[in-house]
């Protein structure tokens, strides 16, 4: 007999991990909790989240609760829990903190996928996170979920590398699809008692924030690496950009340049001329863009988007555009 379960989750990162348990015989999802439809755009078009999308794919019973922490939702789960005897409850990136008595429901409590090796980066921005502050390595953490964040026991851990080219997306997606691999044997094992809960070194935790719009906001001032592992960190949300003339300009892909290369490829430049360049300084040089950062080194800038136009290269921007300083 199958073991039955709830799933909470909202975002894309839910999908893989929902998608393995509905296609495993040793589950079955009676029903899935997420997020309310939100209303999105000038004309406030009804978006459903992910996880409803699929739900509804798969016809299994939608749950959705303005807040979690209500009694109306702390009684529609007893009387599912009443109706079926579920086994276990299943989050992966619900986006809400769930409370203990609803986590305490299931017979087996609750398990947690969660996009970090905690106790690092315990919070909503663990993905983007892992990136920004240089990583080599980061990974998928399946637990159970007490009363706190991202602090209960661990289940089981799987590292990946991250590349040198990933960015958030790309870690994203590849950090879900290991969630998705993993959950349905760790679920398993749990149940049947293979698996012995093991508790996190408290000690060694690290939070990061949930992530607004304002944070990608480049500070030049800072090191090239610093501003290129922010530009692929943040990439697609909430994107960095920066102010130039008064307006914004998106940056969507960029690379470190070293300032020894630029000189020795060009003849109209010497280190007297390029220490007159001024951190946040935009120059054209063999026709690419640069900005010089805070360490004295330059940003390449591949792909932008100028406030009120396309996206585009750094080469159909240049064309278009007169940048402060030209050395070509």
């Amino acid at each position: 007999m199958p073991y039955s379960i709830i799933f909470f989750g909202t975002s894309d990162f839910s999908l893989p991990s929902l998608y393995a348990l509905i296609n495993d015989a040793r589950f079955d999802v009676k029903a899935i909790v997420t997020k309310p439809d939100m209303k999105v755009g000038r004309y406030q078009e009804i978006i459903k989240p992910p996880v409803k999308i699929m739900a509804e794919k798969y016809k299994i019973p939608v749950l959705q609760f303005e807040s979690i922490k209500s009694a109306e939702s702390y009684e529609a789960l007893k009387l599912v829990q009443n109706d079926t005897q579920i086994d276990v409850y299943v989050v992966v990136s619900y986006g809400k903190i769930i409370p203990q008595k609803i986590l305490n429901m299931p017979k087996y409590g609750t398990v947690n996928a969660h996009g970090s090796l905690l106790p690092k980066y315990r919070g909503a921005s663990c993905v983007q996170s892992a990136i920004v502050n240089g990583d080599d390595t980061t990974g998928v953490t399946i637990m159970l979920i007490d009363a706190e964040m991202d602090h209960g026991p661990i289940l089981f851990q799987k590292s990946t590398v991250i590349r040198n080219y990933d960015t958030g997306a790309s870690l994203h997606d590849r950090l879900a699809d290991m969630a998705g691999a993993l959950l349905p044997e760790v679920l398993t094992n749990y149940i049947e008692r293979k698996i012995t809960p093991k508790e996190q070194e408290h000690e060694s935790a690290t939070y990061c924030k949930m992530l607004k719009r304002e944070d990608g906001e480049i500070n030049w001032l800072k090191s090239t690496e610093e501003i290129e592992r922010m530009v692929r960190a943040y990439n697609p949300w909430p994107g960095t950009y920066t102010i130039k003339n008064g307006k914004r300009i998106k940056i969507f892909k960029a690379q470190k340049s070293n300032h020894e290369l630029l000189v020795s490829n060009h003849d109209m430049m010497d280190k007297r001329s390029i220490n007159l360049i001024k951190t946040d300084e935009w120059i054209t040089l063999n026709k690419k863009l640069y900005i010089r950062c805070g360490d004295g080194e330059f940003l390449e800038i591949l792909e932008l988007q100028p406030e009120g136009k396309r996206k585009m290269t750094a080469k159909e921007y240049l064309a278009g555009n007169n940048s402060k300083t030209h050395l070509d």
